[in-house]
């Protein structure tokens, strides 16, 4: 069975960094194949797409996050990250990963990234 497990989410004041990892584990077939994306979903919001990268490394990420937020992945560690700088208080959510593979997607559980001072 397909796991994703996220981490790296905490307290950090405002303009701090964070790093997040994703670890997919259980596949069939291999990580490098799945194209991968992080999500946030802020409280009393609707969950919506951070930062997506294809299976041959093809990245975007959204406008509002633009400058500030990286995201890669080690296919020989099963893991994608996303590098967040300069943080903001409205970047506080529970940041989850997501894996698609033909017509499958899975989910972690997700991180939570808290930016307060």
């Amino acid at each position: 069975q397909v796991q994703l497990v996220e981490s790296g989410g905490g307290l950090v004041q405002p303009g701090g960094s964070l790093r997040l990892s994703c670890v997919v584990s259980g596949s069939p077939s291999g990580f490098s194949l799945y194209r991968m994306g992080w999500y946030r979903q802020a409280p009393g919001k609707q969950r919506e797409l951070v930062a997506h990268i294809s299976n041959v490394a093809g990245t975007n990420v959204v406008d509002s996050v633009k400058g500030r937020f990286t995201i890669s992945r080690d296919n020989a560690k099963n893991t994608m990250y996303l590098q967040m700088n300069s943080l903001k208080p409205e970047d506080t959510a529970l940041y989850t990963c997501n894996a698609q593979i033909y017509e499958m997607a899975y989910w972690g559980k997700g991180t939570l990234v808290t930016v307060s001072s």
